[in-house]
């Protein structure tokens, strides 16, 4: 499905809400082929307000693979567990959408669409309500303790009231999400998908070459007796803003900061950031496109006439990376991709990772524990002597080679979450089949899948993207960057 076919059924999926239409809606959205972060989300928020609670944690599952960032996606799985009462996973996902909220009071999302705002107090409130139905009361007073300090006057009252409940260990009402508060694709987008001719076609009516057949539309031209030795310079594009460049390739865009262009556009170029992407004008509207898909165009009418009978690139246009779309990273495949989107193989298994940051692995049900340690800490690059993994968050006894591990697949046979910690001191150097790059310029993440870094930092290549993207890990993270940032460690230096 074309991206505005996409966008156009999207566009429909919303209405349908808009009217009260939720089974068309929801319809409209699972016809959607590869569907984004957001649509993934609006189908778990319909299944949740349909109480189908299975199809609405694997919506949400899907979602927050596609973008772990996305906090109020942490939330709304949270609450899909609360009302399975899997309450343990009920908190820990209201613990990571806490942690995606960065010490923020509040996330709102209307920039991306969504008439929503995430509040950390509410967060809270709802965590503190699933320690309680666990009996854990004194974590459920630290709960809305902490919420104290990020409380709003709006919400100071629930807070309060929610305190006094636990005070006398009584439960007390959740904090729901309005489930028919939808992300709605970009604006600008949509009403480019009906293109108007208010004018209609231009007809010859009287000319003065004779059997004229121009149709269109083209400014008045001076009448002179001798034609210019040279054709002179139009006054409109010395007038506009920018450097004119002349665009090499077709971009699509992902994210509404983003621009649309095809080959052969005329685009004005206002500034030209160190990550590749510039900042560019084109028909009265501003967004980002990489620079490596533009040309400089040397701004008078003979250039232009030139650009225009040139032939097209015979080159392929430099690719984008793509952008993260799951937790899984270390050597999958396309297939392993959809596996994880609820199409596991019989006997095959995601392994959820609780860490500084969080992370997933595939490997075959029932495998041993040292099989399960080894993989986990290749991803790390740690020793296996270093990595302890527990099967809660708060417990007691670590995982060893004594762990029952038939026991353990026998209930986690999809889908395992751990908790790991490892010991710093025993990292593991770079092996000598491993490659190390050193930064030349510093270069700072501007999207989640990225890895920044600064001038000097020595960075493990974990594999390359195409000619211009690589990826790779430092300083405990890993995420994609311009190969142009960095240069190949000598030998000698590992």
């Amino acid at each position: 499905m074309s991206f505005l076919d996409t966008l156009r059924q999207w566009d429909d999926a919303v209405t349908c809400v808009d009217r009260n239409d939720l089974t068309e809606a929801l319809q409209l959205f699972l016809a959607i082929q590869e569907p984004n972060s957001k649509i993934c989300f609006n189908i778990g928020c319909l299944q949740l307000l349909n109480q189908n609670l299975d199809a609405a944690e694997k919506a949400f599952d899907c979602s927050i693979c596609k973008d772990e960032h996305l906090a109020v996606a942490f939330f709304q799985r949270g609450m899909t567990f609360y009302q399975k009462k899997r309450y343990d996973e009920s908190v820990g996902d209201f613990q990571l959408a806490l942690k995606a909220l960065r010490g923020n009071q509040l996330i709102d999302y209307k920039v991306l669409g969504l008439r929503y705002k995430l509040y950390a107090c509410e967060v809270l409130h709802n965590m503190a309500l699933a320690e309680a139905h666990l009996g854990q009361w004194e974590k459920a007073q630290k709960s809305l303790s902490k919420a104290l300090e990020y409380k709003t006057d709006a919400k100071l009252n629930i807070i309060n009231k929610a305190m006094e409940s636990i005070l006398r260990q009584k439960l007390f009402k959740a904090v729901e999400f309005p489930s028919t508060v939808l992300f709605r694709p970009n604006k600008n987008y949509v009403a480019e998908l009906e293109k108007k001719d208010y004018l209609g076609k231009a007809k010859v009516v009287a000319s003065v070459v004779p059997q004229d057949q121009f149709s269109g539309f083209a400014p008045l031209q001076p009448q002179v007796e001798q034609e210019p030795s040279s054709p002179k310079e139009p006054e409109v594009l010395r007038a506009l803003e920018g450097d004119a460049h002349i665009v090499r390739y077709e971009f699509i865009p992902e994210t509404s900061d983003e621009l649309a262009v095809v080959p052969g556009n005329i685009v004005f170029v206002l500034q030209k950031g160190s990550d590749n992407w510039a900042s560019v004008i084109f028909n009265g509207r501003k967004g980002l496109v990489p620079y490596n898909y533009l040309e400089p165009l040397e701004m008078s009418l003979g250039t232009q006439q030139k650009n225009e009978l040139s032939e097209p690139p015979s080159r392929v246009p430099p690719t984008r990376p793509e952008r993260n779309q799951g937790l899984v990273r270390d050597d999958t495949t396309t297939e392993d991709l959809q596996q994880k989107e609820g199409q596991l193989a019989d006997n095959l298994c995601v392994v959820k990772v609780y860490y500084k940051f969080n992370f997933a692995v595939s490997l075959e049900s029932g495998s041993t524990y040292k099989t399960l340690v080894e993989k986990i800490s290749k991803k790390l690059n740690v020793s296996p002597m270093s990595v302890t993994l527990r099967l809660s968050s708060d417990a007691t006894s670590a995982m060893n080679d004594d762990t029952d591990m038939e026991s353990v697949w026998s209930v986690h046979s999809k889908r395992l979450k751990l908790w790991c910690n490892t010991k710093e001191e025993t990292a593991v150097k770079p092996r000598n089949n491993e490659t190390v790059l050193v930064a030349l310029h510093p270069y700072e993440s501007t999207n989640p899948e990225d890895l920044g870094f600064n001038q000097g930092d020595k960075i493990t290549l974990i594999s390359k993207i195409n000619q211009d993207w690589l990826e790779g890990h430092s300083n405990g993270n890993t995420g994609i960057f311009p190969a142009s940032f960095v240069e190949e460690l000598p030998v000698n230096d590992q």
